[in-house]
């Protein structure tokens, strides 16, 4: 008798054993449709950034336009406001909603994010708003890969791979950095470096790498020309200067959640009018101080081809991360990551300069410290050291600084974790979760779903017997994934470090069961 149901217990159990090549296929599917989306999405945020700069040139010459300027930025201000109301989920990053949906405790409908979000950042990016088009990205790239798996009605295990692989190639095609996109949806995305992830996201990202270098060339992100290695007698610099950033990226954390909460608090504010304030902001940055306005691509590639003075360096980082704040805490569509960026190769400009100017350091070494800079921001920021790494590997396209990049990120992030501060996209989905009263995606009661949970060194179940451990109600312990080997657990099977526990449980349940898992197998988020 055919069995009908794709989520009963056979056919789950099934499914786990039969689709592990199929995933690394529908990754590539997925690479290649994420990445043709991204390419449109790129290049409808750079035509809209020349457009942006050629108005405030007519400006300059002619003031008196200014007037209809700020009547077109207060309509699409009103315009963006209303999508977000509308839809919620495209508000802001969009990388705290795809780890929401990952956990089952946000839901999301892909075809509406899709427009929403793309339609959304080209508006609030395009007219002049300090956010960056990668977070936008990894959202867009994760509905592709919902969508891909509704349309063609995959089994729930399948689905959360396929948004993982989505989430990949989204960052992949939006930096040209495929093994970025990877360690991001394995370090901060899927939370676990499990085989099967790293497999199906290698497959997309490299798929729509491959598409976006098709449209805009093999070029990294940033051409920095020919840069001096920095001697290692000099590395005691670079440890100071991830000290620095570790103390500054838990600054922005702080004042980033304050200032959502600054928005919030003006309850006589119609959500959709909130959007307009930052936008109206940017009218007078545009006019003195064009460089700050947008993601911030031109103002990195800016400091590495042009000498500013430590003065003007100084102003323009303080507006930089002020506008910032006032364009994210808005929540209009648009990501962090490229501003971060920004604001960590301008703090390296500024510590650069000031070593030049205070001790007589060799001025040809400032360019190191804004590449080394933007690794060591975001290590403290997001918390992910080795995403930071690979990516300003990739999108400076060299692999000589590879060492003070890795050391920068490593102590920019033990001394933000000695600091207490939460990795920022944890802290925004908490932040969604509670504003929303957390409501969590049920489900079918009769649907089955398989989570994977990787057992950490040093966690509760490290060396234990199964029937030593008390597991959650209405769970399955249905293998054990040692290396190659999968083991059919047995009450003597002792777990070790590095084990994957495949665990079946109904649908309705998967939500409360990832959460106490995740804490008794101590899965990387919870050790961060």
């Amino acid at each position: 008798m055919e069995v009908k149901n794709k989520h009963n217990t056979y056919n789950t159990l099934f499914h786990w054993h039969s689709f592990k090549l199929k995933l690394v296929f529908e990754g590539i599917v997925v690479g290649i449709l994420t990445g043709l989306l991204i390419v449109l999405y790129r290049y409808a945020l750079e035509k809209a950034g020349v457009l942006l700069s050629d108005i405030y040139k007519i400006i300059a010459i002619k003031p008196i336009l200014i007037l209809p300027w700020i009547g077109a930025l207060i309509i699409i201000g009103y315009i963006v406001g209303l999508m977000v109301k509308h839809e919620p989920m495209i508000s802001g990053s969009g990388i705290p909603q795809v780890e929401g949906v990952l956990l089952r405790k946000l839901d999301m409908t892909w075809w509406r994010v899709i427009l929403g979000k793309f339609i959304g950042g080209i508006l609030s990016i395009g007219s002049g708003l300090s956010l960056g088009r990668e977070g936008p990205s990894v959202q867009l790239g994760a509905a592709v890969g919902q969508g891909f798996s509704r349309v063609f009605k995959r089994v729930k295990i399948e689905e959360k791979y396929l948004i993982t692989s989505g989430a990949s190639a989204g960052l992949a095609a939006a930096f040209n950095a495929p093994l970025a996109g990877v360690m991001f949806a394995l370090e901060e995305v899927h939370k676990n470096f499990s085989p099967l992830v790293l497999l199906s996201s290698l497959s997309a990202a490299l798929s729509a790498d491959f598409i976006a270098s098709g449209f805009f060339g093999l070029k990294p992100v940033f051409t920095l020309g020919k840069l001096t290695t920095l001697p290692l007698n000099l590395y005691f610099y670079i440890i100071l200067l991830g000290v620095l950033l570790g103390v500054l990226g838990v600054v922005f954390n702080n004042i980033l959640l304050k200032t959502q909460n600054l928005y919030a608090a003006q309850k006589w504010l119609p959500k959709e009018m909130k959007i307009i304030i930052p936008l109206l902001i940017s009218v007078v940055i545009g006019i003195f101080l064009p460089q700050v306005l947008g993601g911030g691509h031109e103002l990195i590639t800016s400091l590495i081809t042009n000498n500013f003075s430590l003065t003007i360096l100084v102003i323009v980082v303080i507006v930089k991360f002020l506008f910032t704040m006032a364009s994210f805490g808005s929540g209009a569509p648009g990501g962090i990551f490229l501003p971060l960026l920004a604001i960590g190769a301008l703090i390296g400009n500024v510590y650069g300069m000031a070593l030049v100017n205070f001790i007589h350091f060799d001025s040809i070494y400032i360019n190191n410290f804004i590449i080394l800079a933007m690794a060591g921001y975001f290590a403290a920021v997001v918390r992910s050291p080795i995403t930071g790494t690979i990516l300003i590997t990739e999108m400076t396209g060299t692999f000589s600084h590879l060492l003070s990049l890795a050391i920068v990120s490593i102590v920019a992030y033990i001394v933000a974790d000695i600091l207490g501060s939460k990795p920022i996209y944890e802290s925004l989905l908490e932040k969604i979760l509670h504003n929303q009263g957390e409501k969590i995606s049920i489900g079918n009661k009769k649907n089955k779903s398989i989570l994977e949970f990787a057992v950490c060194m040093g966690s509760d179940l490290d060396g234990k017997q199964i029937k030593e451990i008390k597991w959650p109600s209405r769970c399955l312990l249905v293998a054990v994934k040692r290396g190659e080997d999968e083991i059919i657990p047995k009450g003597d099977t002792v777990i070790f470090p590095g084990d994957y526990l495949i665990v079946l449980t109904n649908e309705d349940r998967v939500s409360k069961i990832n959460d106490v898992l995740t804490m008794i197998t101590g899965s990387c988020d919870t050790l961060k």
